[in-house]
């Protein structure tokens, strides 16, 4: 009888993935056939997508439960991430990118990032400094909400 062998997830994980190749060819194939409008609006909804996973996590915290919430989301997609507090905002700071061969192409993908904090966050996210710039880390300034800057509905 034949012997079959087959990988483990982690044997699996030491050997090369070109997830980044695909990625960039179909944001390539997005923007050539509906321009970048429509792929900052795909991006926004992919970013709901994986906000509605965490959902539960998130429902009844305030802004400070959500912001730890959003780093421990982070780390276990594998980013090395932290938090702080200065006065009313918060600071996230992503010290790694998971998106760093797509960014470099495509930096639609980081208003995704952008977005998806601030969805898990429910505050105001704005992006000030960035590891595509040569800063250490992807910091995020997360301020609470007012009505006009409240997240959209999933999939707007």
């Amino acid at each position: 009888p034949a012997l079959v062998y087959t990988l483990t997830d982690r044997a699996d994980a030491v050997f090369p993935k070109n997830y980044d190749i695909l990625a960039n060819l179909l944001l390539d194939e997005v923007l050539a056939m509906d321009g970048q409008q429509h792929l900052q609006a795909l991006l926004r909804r992919v970013s709901a997508r994986m906000t509605e996973q965490h959902a539960e996590r998130l429902e009844g915290k305030d802004l400070e439960g959500r912001v730890a919430e959003a780093v421990q989301i982070l780390q276990e997609q594998g980013c090395i991430a932290e938090w702080e507090r200065q006065g009313d905002e918060f600071f996230i700071h992503e010290c790694t990118c998971p998106y760093p061969k797509v960014a470099r192409e495509h930096r639609a993908v980081c208003a995704l990032e952008v977005d998806f904090v601030r969805r898990l966050t429910g505050g105001e996210a704005k992006l000030v400094t960035s590891l595509l710039r040569g800063d250490k880390s992807c910091t995020y300034r997360i301020r609470p909400s007012t009505p006009a800057a409240a997240p959209k509905a999933a999939g707007s």
